[in-house]
């Protein structure tokens, strides 16, 4: 017999069930976290704004059982954690689909469907739409310049019914993005900005049929395309945002899938990573990734932590070390004891971070929107306020009041409202373009502008993230090294070779060491290249940097290797404090590294030794006191903190994760584009408020007038359409900059 459940969870199971049907089966998804709650994903569909994710959250936190509910706005993923039995699960979706969202299980490869599927159903909306409004244009032309008299009624009323053939059909069908948007929301008592568009489309189709019947001369389908066209073009472009900020922590997710070698007595056998747990031995060959957290029980590697520490020369592994799950075993052979199970481990870890991070950073809520929340309502009333006041107090015939009241929705369309931010931001995307800077977020713009703080990466961000060999050599003791060396995957190896220019060498009986370097036969005599404790010096002066010994004829040469600063990053810095932006480096390298770093670029704030959460918990911390952050970082340590941030940037020679994470990435060797996108997104927002601003003052001009009625449906459909094309116009300015 189990607990009885609280009456409340009792009374919510019963009344979803007995409002609506649930699809079941999401009890089979459910699991459970670490603090003992139920979790479960589901995947919502229809979610247009920040409205949307605030009424499913706050109406699934209204239930006493519900603990949590997150929803990003950038993937539909939903996670819900409550008390009580698995089946509320079922419940949950029916609430949400009350709503009136499409509720599915959520799966990385479902979510990639349906992003497909809508993507390719706005462009052909916008593909619909501009073929439509291309030639119905080229009617209203001749429309509009020429007279009943001078064209002939009967010509005129071809030419109606031709645009009305093409306007129909498009509206209909290239307008559903807004009409489902509209429908959704008023019929749960909201709006938002595709109400209005919705109805002056509707009412210009509806209109312009009347009219079109009743042989009159106020036709307006081609306002009424061409306004849809623009509007598609600013969804079209948010879409886009949107799909390309997609959750790196889903791609992250697959390092933790796989199989791993478990050994058993005398036997080995495959195991799938997830079903790892501590105390288990596992077997990591070399060239191996390591699967799990855990300790080395047999053993000596050098492994390549640049996954998760960001750092690339590699760190020696031996017996009682920590390993942890995501690194790469780059020399030998380690028997491994479990520590944590898989979703336990460092790797999992930043996954859970990210995800916290995106959620949070999917409530954004856009300028656009935050003006609309305001601008609907006072669109709606205004419009029906006219028709009243030429109806029921004037007197006027409803076919002219709703005339009236048409050129008022049309006039006051917020199609430059729409316009103010994309156009900027496809202007803006396209100049950064051409600097090698590659913006994926559609707010980033906005968000970059209000910076007042910047966390720094160091390695491969401030320097170039390649161990160059530093020093003057023997011509031959280069040579010969390079010759065995090129016979590794090692990184210094692999720099070693690079920095020689010339033919190397056929060495006899190479072979490598577990653990310790390579050595062969040269002329008969042995060669060994790798660390200094197998065959180096070891009364030699330390160097604190990463070496490489090689040993022939009793001689011992030390080959040095230094990470190089970029050329720029002292100056980026430098101008970036100069704007009052505080500039802070976070790394995972060690102490002393860090702070020489810091001290060579002029950042005055370093910490060094820091592991992915430390990192992230360092910029909350920030966030907390009311900082604007902006990250710039390459490496998976540097994920979480790159999601969580306000804003965050990376380099083409990030990792995928880091990409995947960060806003904007930018190419090349050099700083600079962090201040080039600093700089064009500081004036991309002044022109956003400045088409604002225009949008505002040609809406106070116009709407007086349409109220009036002193303005017709054409005249407003031209005025819409002026006020946007001025909003484009100035937007332009954008490449100006000098």
């Amino acid at each position: 017999m189990g607990h009885p459940q609280p009456a409340q969870q009792v009374s919510e199971g019963t009344e979803l069930h007995s409002s609506i049907e649930s699809q079941g089966g999401y009890e089979s998804l459910v699991q459970e976290n670490a603090d003992g709650h139920k979790t479960v994903s589901y995947l919502v569909r229809g979610v247009h704004c920040a409205g949307c994710i605030q009424k499913i959250e706050s109406t699934l936190l209204s239930l006493e059982s519900v603990q949590g509910a997150r929803l990003n706005f950038s993937t539909g993923r939903l996670n819900v954690a409550w008390d009580g039995p698995a089946e509320l699960s079922n419940d949950f979706a029916a609430k949400i689909e009350a709503l009136g969202y499409g509720v599915h299980p959520y799966s990385s490869d479902a979510e990639k469907s349906e992003s497909e599927k809508e993507w390719k159903f706005l462009l052909l909306c916008l593909g619909i739409s501009g073929f439509a409004m291309g030639n119905i244009m080229l009617l209203s032309v001749g429309l509009w310049i020429t007279s009943s008299e001078t064209m002939g009624m009967g010509t005129r009323e071809f030419m109606h019914w031709f645009s009305a053939l093409i306007g129909i059909p498009a509206v209909l069908f290239a307008g559903q993005p807004f009409f489902r948007s509209a429908f959704t929301v008023l019929k749960n008592r909201q709006t938002n900005m595709d109400v209005p568009i919705s109805l002056a489309l509707l009412l210009a189709v509806g209109m312009s049929i009347s009219e079109l019947l009743n042989n009159g001369e106020h036709v307006y389908f081609d306002s009424a395309v061409m306004l849809m066209f623009f509007l598609l073009i600013g969804r079209v472009l948010d879409f886009r945002a949107r799909r390309t900020a997609r959750s790196s922590a889903t791609d992250l997710m697959s390092t933790l899938s796989g199989f791993a070698t478990v050994i058993e007595g005398n036997s080995k056998r495959k195991v799938p990573i997830k079903e790892l747990r501590e105390g288990m031995t596992v077997l990591v060959a070399m060239g191996e990734k390591v699967p799990i957290d855990g300790i080395v029980a047999e053993g000596e590697s050098s492994i390549d932590t640049s996954l998760v520490t960001g750092e690339t020369n590699p760190r020696n592994a031996a017996k009682g070390d920590e390993v942890f799950a995501g690194t790469f075993n780059l020399d030998a052979p380690l028997t491994i004891t479990v520590a944590r199970a898989a979703e336990d481990s460092l790797l999992a870890d930043i996954v859970r971070l990210m995800e916290k991070a995106e959620q949070g950073q999917a409530k954004y809520v856009r300028l656009a929107d935050r003006a609309a929340h305001l601008y609907t309502p006072v669109v709606h009333t205004l419009a029906l306020a006219a028709f009243i006041l030429w109806w029921g107090v004037l007197g006027a015939d409803w076919q002219d009041a709703l005339l009236v009241a048409v050129t008022v929705l049309i006039i006051t369309c917020p199609c430059a409202l729409g316009l103010a931010v994309p156009v900027v931001q496809v202007l803006a995307s396209g100049l950064m373009m051409k600097e090698g800077i590659l913006v994926k977020a559609g707010d980033a713009f906005e968000r970059l502008a209000g910076i007042d703080m910047a966390l720094f990466d160091k390695t491969g961000t401030l320097t170039m993230g390649k161990p160059q060999l530093v020093g003057g050599y023997d011509a031959e003791d280069l040579k010969l090294a390079a010759s065995l060396a090129s016979h590794s995957r090692h990184p210094l190896s692999q720099a070693l070779v690079s920095a020689y220019d010339g033919d190397l060498l056929e060495l006899e009986s190479v072979r490598e060491e577990t653990g310790a370097g390579m050595q062969g036969n040269w002329n008969g005599q042995p060669v060994q290249l790798g660390k200094r404790s197998w065959c180096g010096d070891g009364n030699a002066p330390a160097y604190d940097g990463p070496e490489i010994w090689l040993s022939v004829n009793e001689r011992k040469i030390q080959f040095m290797f230094s990470d190089h600063l970029k050329d720029d990053a002292a100056k980026v810095i430098e101008k970036m404090t100069a704007a009052g932006i505080t500039t802070i480096l976070l790394s995972g390298d060690r102490e002393d590294a860090v702070q020489t770093v810091a001290k060579q670029t002029g950042i005055e704030e370093a910490h060094g030794n820091l592991a992915p959460p430390e990192k992230f918990d360092f910029m909350e911390g920030q966030k907390k006191k009311g900082h604007t952050i902006l990250m710039v970082g390459d490496g998976l340590n540097d994920a979480p903190v790159l999601s969580g941030a306000d804003i965050s940037m990376a380099p083409g020679t990030a990792i995928d994760m880091a990409q995947n994470a960060a806003d904007i990435v930018f190419m090349g060797d050099s700083l600079s584009p962090v201040l080039t996108a600093h700089n064009v997104a500081v004036k991309t927002q002044k022109l956003v408020k400045q088409n604002f601003t225009l949008a505002v003052l040609y809406n106070l001009v116009a709407v007086p007038l349409a109220f009036m009625g002193l303005v017709t449906p054409m005249i407003a459909a031209i005025a819409m359409s002026g006020s946007s094309l001025l909003v484009i116009a100035n937007s332009f300015r954008l490449k100006l900059r000098t």
